[in-house]
């Protein structure tokens, strides 16, 4: 049958589940909380090891129970402010206020010794499921979330988080900021009832906004992935417009029942998994009226039909779900075509670093690298051509590590931290490559104090960067030059140099400028010395052409007046010329 895969990476996790017994092992195991505890707390866990899917820890409540902790406490939330002691961890740069259901949070503060111990006995278990149905699968949920934090970004093995019947967790800020971890999105299946409605118990009117409200703040959302199931078969979304849109549109059923209390009867969600078993999650697209031409609006139509959602209105019109959710559709396709995938990239910027590296060594002959390129304003039709790929691999190569420290930025401290230290050296070559040619443009034009001025951000925190990342680098004491000047901004110290002796020698400065450029030469003098000691600078500095030779020839003389001997006056006497 021909198969429309919509939503790719929820649909194969659901497709994954259904097709084993997981789903079905992961309800057998909470419906035997059930039995057990007739008087139970709000929330009962059990651990169910050596089981043939791995281990499974499985938290329950019932309907009843959990309209009744609503009922008394509200759908409240608790700010991020206050969970800092706990799951402030959640909160990432671009999203570090959020909000989380606050009966949830309380629950599970109130077990937090009992699930300190049980976080530490299985957070490296593997397989590891976590299951809970109502409240308990929002239990569930701040339990995976929880052991997610303890990995390191780069585990292969992660818990899968499986609910059913459970309600929203938190806010949009709280479901940006899981989305923002791919496999922390990816950790969790939702799996909900056309008869179930506790999962619509925050969704509007339940959560006491007007239904039809468009306000974005302090409105519940979903986040992971969801697995709609109904008497007619079954579909799959994971984004989270689409998930709400339709959350709402099932729960429409439940709302002209004055007392929700009466439709909060218990579901038993084996019967589900079993008709489950014999329903294909995505429908034959030879089902569809052929003048459905659009794939993306056809398999729309097939996954809500699949679980008894009207797609059309008054005149065979498509009603305003369905454009709802295919406009939640596409822009979410949108944003995933665009993610930015640094790995896949970075290997294609390799080519153009490529380009600047043979740039640089066939740059020699006409004074080094830096010069060549600042100097280089005419000359031959191969040359011209020359310099334009050269502006052309600079500026795309300036465009992806721009995005590349942004997207960084963005993370959570311990994401982004691994992710640097993974190409941090393909990093610190790109700023030591490129940063001098922006270096030129500027002195080019006139400019002054360009690391003060001009210096751009994405250089200055891959630099940071990469100092913090010393302790770790095993680094062994280098005994012959490099071939890449180690501080990207060498030759902007040059340049301000080459300006402290042109006011030294114009004769009309005035004694505060006098006095700050020879404290200027005197600090760059000790630097350089320092840096050849190191063999910290390429040779190309010492090129006849080179600006540093400029420099150098102009201070000669000042120094001799003032200076008289130094350890670089010294080394320029006897040694620069065996410096290699």
């Amino acid at each position: 049958m021909n198969q429309l895969c919509l939503f790719s990476s929820g649909l194969e996790l659901a497709n994954l589940l259904v097709t084993s017994d997981l789903l079905q092992r992961s309800w057998e195991e909470i419906s035997e909380i059930h039995k057990q505890t007739s008087t139970t707390p709000c929330v009962s866990y059990k651990v169910y090891e050596n089981r043939p899917n791995g281990t499974i820890i499985a938290f329950a409540s019932s309907n009843r129970d959990t309209l009744n902790l609503v009922q008394t406490l509200g759908r409240d939330f608790v700010s991020s402010e206050e969970l800092k002691g706990v799951f402030g961890f959640v909160g990432t740069n671009a999203n570090p206020s959020f909000s989380v259901h606050k009966e949830a949070v309380t629950v599970f503060s109130s077990l937090l010794n009992e699930f300190t111990l049980l976080k530490a006995q299985y957070r490296n278990s593997s397989p590891l499921i976590i299951t809970g149905h109502s409240l308990g699968g929002s239990i569930a949920s701040l339990f995976t979330l929880w052991l997610l934090d303890d990995m390191p970004p780069n585990a292969t093995k992660r818990p899968l988080c499986i609910t059913f019947g459970s309600p929203l967790l938190g806010d949009k800020s709280f479901q940006q900021a899981v989305s923002e971890r791919p496999t922390w999105n990816s950790s969790f299946l939702h799996l909900v009832s056309s008869q179930d409605p506790c999962p619509q118990l925050f969704i509007a009117p339940y959560n006491g906004v007007a239904a039809g409200s468009t306000s974005q703040t302090r409105l519940y959302e979903p986040f992971g992935t969801f697995l709609f199931c109904a008497e007619e078969g079954c579909a799959c979304f994971e984004e989270p417009e689409s998930t709400l849109e339709l959350l709402k549109a099932m729960g429409s059923k439940f709302v002209g029942n004055q007392n929700p209390q009466n439709s909060l009867c218990f579901t038993d969600y084996r019967v589900i998994l079993e008709n489950l078993k014999h329903k294909s999650i995505c429908k034959g697209i030879s089902q569809l009226d052929g003048s459905i031409m659009d794939p993306l609006l056809a398999g729309i139509i097939l996954q809500l039909t699949s679980i008894g959602v009207e797609t059309q209105g008054d005149g065979g019109v498509l009603n305003s779900l369905t454009t709802n959710t295919v406009a939640s559709a596409k822009k979410f396709s949108l944003r995933k075509r665009n993610v930015f995938d640094p790995n896949k990239k970075l290997n294609d910027r390799k080519v153009d670093m490529a380009y600047l590296e043979w740039y640089k060594k066939v740059a020699e002959d006409e004074g080094g690298y830096y010069d060549s390129y600042k100097n280089g304003q005419s000359g031959s039709r191969d040359e011209i051509r020359s310099r334009d790929e050269i502006i052309k691999r600079h500026r795309i190569l300036t465009q992806y590590w721009k995005k590349m420290v942004s997207e960084v930025q963005k993370m959570p401290q311990e994401v982004g931290v691994s992710l640097r230290r993974r190409w941090l050296y393909s990093g610190t070559n790109y700023r030591r490559i490129v940063e001098p040619l922006d270096i030129a443009d500027y002195y080019r034009k006139g400019h002054r104090d360009y690391i003060t001025q001009k210096r751009s951000k994405h250089y200055i925190l891959l630099e940071q960067w990469f100092n913090e990342a010393k302790p770790f680098q095993v680094v062994s004491e280098r005994n012959r030059a490099c071939s890449l000047i180690e501080d990207s901004c060498f030759w902007a110290h040059v340049e301000e140099a080459i300006i402290s002796c042109d006011i030294l020698n114009d004769g009309q400065s005035s004694p505060e400028d006098q006095r700050s450029s020879k404290e200027n030469l005197s600090r760059f003098e000790n630097c350089v010395m320092d840096m050849i000691k190191k063999y910290e600078v390429s040779p190309e500095i010492f090129l006849p052409q080179s600006s540093f030779m400029k420099w150098w020839r102009m201070y000669s003389k000042i120094a001799r007046k003032s200076v008289g001997s130094s350890p670089l006056i010294e080394f320029m006497k006897k040694d620069y010329r065996n410096y290699a």
